[in-house]
Order: C-alpha cells, then sequence, then structure tokens
C-alpha cells in the first residue's frame, strides 16, 4: 500500500446572485450622484467601506487628492479590498465608483451641467464586484484576490485625457513594485439591460490571452452576452493598470444602449435602463474565472 497524498479541497464555483447584485446598483444610486466632493460621493464611500469590512480580509483605503478644473481640490479615495491576502499569487479585479460631474450628451441642454446618477456608468461594475465579495467570503477561493473599487475616472471634461483614471492612474504609480498580480479584470458599463460585450481592443492588445480565457469561458457557459466579436479601443482604467505591468482587460459594453449611445453621459443613465439579468450574465462568467484559478 501506499500513502495518500492529503490535498486541500478544491472551492466549488458558487453561484452567483444576479438579484442582490442588483440591488447594490440600486443601493448605490440612492445616493444619487457620486462625483467627487458630493454629498453622495461621500456617503457612498463609507457604505461601501462597511459593506467590504463584513467581507474581506482586509480593506484599505488610499486617499489622494487632484487639482480639478477652476482649480477645484477633489478628494478622491482608492478602496482595495483584499481576499486571503498571505497568498502571493492574486488577481485583481476593479471597477470605478464615481460618477459623471456633467452631462454633456445629455439632449436637454439645460441639464448638461448636472451631475448624472450613473446606474450603469459606474454602479453596474461595482455592484458585481460586491455580489462577488460575498462569495468570496463564504466560500474562500484558492488563490488570493484584491477587489479595487477606483475613485475618479469619469471626471474630466471629454477630449481632456489628462483628468480622466485618476484612480486608477494613483494605484499604477503607488503600487508596490513586488505586487503583479497574474491578471486584472476591469469591469465598467456591465449593467445595459441589452447587454453585449465585445472584446474591447486595448485589452486584445495588451492581454489577449485573457481576453480569450474569460470569452471562452463565457461560451464554455453558454452566456450569450459576451458577443464574438472585436469591439472598439476604449480609454479606460485599465490602460494605467497595464502600463505598470498588470496585464488588465476591460470588460465593457460601451453602446449603451445600442451604437446611438443614447444614455451614455447622459441623465437617461438610470436603474431602468440597466438589468439584474445582465450582471448576472457578467457575475456568473467572473466568478467561473476566479474559482478555476488554481495554485
Amino acid at each position: 500500500m501506499t500513502q495518500q497524498q492529503s490535498h486541500a479541497p478544491v472551492p466549488a464555483v458558487p453561484a452567483f446572485n444576479a438579484e442582490r447584485a442588483f440591488a447594490y446598483l440600486l443601493k448605490q444610486t440612492s445616493f444619487g450622484p457620486r462625483n467627487p466632493n458630493s454629498s453622495g460621493h461621500e456617503a457612498c464611500k463609507n457604505y461601501f467601506i462597511a459593506t467590504l469590512r463584513a467581507s474581506a480580509d482586509d480593506v484599505r483605503l488610499q486617499e489622494f487628492t487632484e487639482t480639478g478644473y477652476n482649480r477645484e481640490k477633489l478628494r478622491l479615495t482608492n478602496i482595495i479590498a483584499s481576499f486571503r491576502p498571505q497568498e502571493r499569487d492574486r488577481i485583481l479585479l476593479c471597477a470605478h465608483w464615481d460618477t459623471r460631474p456633467r452631462a454633456e450628451r445629455d439632449e436637454d441642454p439645460k441639464k448638461r451641467d448636472l451631475p448624472i446618477l450613473g446606474a450603469n456608468d459606474a454602479a453596474s461594475g461595482v455592484a458585481v464586484l460586491l455580489e462577488l465579495a460575498s462569495l468570496l467570503h463564504a466560500t474562500p477561493p484558492e488563490i488570493g484576490v484584491d477587489i479595487v473599487l477606483l475613485d475618479g475616472e469619469d471626471y474630466g471634461k471629454e477630449a481632456d485625457h489628462n483628468l480622466y483614471l485618476l484612480g486608477s492612474r494613483h494605484f499604477a504609480r503607488t503600487k508596490p513594485a513586488d505586487y503583479l498580480p497574474r491578471f486584472g479584470i476591469l469591469l465598467d458599463m456591465v449593467g445595459d439591460a441589452q447587454l453585449e460585450i465585445p472584446r474591447e481592443m486595448n485589452s486584445f492588445r495588451y492581454a489577449p490571452d485573457i481576453v480569450s480565457m474569460v470569452w471562452r469561458t463565457a461560451r464554455e457557459l453558454g452566456v450569450t452576452q459576451f458577443v464574438d466579436e472585436n469591439g472598439d479601443e476604449i480609454l479606460d482604467d485599465h490602460v494605467p493598470l497595464n502600463e505598470a505591468g498588470i496585464k488588465t482587460i476591460d470588460i465593457i459594453d460601451f453602446n449603451f444602449p445600442d451604437q446611438t449611445h443614447r444614455y451614455w453621459h447622459t441623465h437617461e443613465d438610470t436603474p431602468e435602463h440597466c438589468s439584474a439579468e445582465s450582471l448576472g450574465a457578467v457575475g456568473t462568467v467572473l466568478t467561473h474565472v476566479v474559482y478555476k484559478q488554481k495554485k
């Protein structure tokens, strides 16, 4: 007889709860617009901290300031929730949590200087990650996971790229040199009720293997919202992360609700144009990607 080796049990893939994820979306929008320095921004930040501290092994805040338009001092916070922080093998999951301080795409000129509610952009990606956090707490994965809620992504005016991606730039600039997760996945605008997610081209350029892995997982699960098409090249939070050496893809349906972009950066970005089904499709794929990772 030979002695059998004992192995830790491989965690089963837990079921992603789409309705709970949608409730997280509604909770965020209940604070109103979450643009930097607003009361909604502060209240929602505190909600995220409390929610993640109830599930994560460790929660850290990256508080920083940037100078905005008219010399406005922007008070910004990246929220970092870590699961199994002792593990060196890690993956990074992120979404921006701030909302746009203006609605320059709105049909009504009188409303273009007012902040948007941002149900899809950006409550949807955060909602998926908050529900995933509860799964990671109940069923620890085999490797470490860091969930990062990035601030200040959507502050800049159109064509002024210097004041976009403030949180991801700060995270990339200040990360420890030895923090190199296997890969990162960014979620942005994933709640569209007419969800169709093509392959984003910056993702394909930086991390084609991760794009292939995620789309293959969707195909194996029969999640048809991930379409077998090449989409646009989008400047998003994954770009600074890739430039810092973290191979990261962007899961995004930029056509909200379709190629006319009727709701993007308008006051029509509201919960009734989002769906639990869409959050469930993305959350299910992401959950399987996370729990299939081995040491």
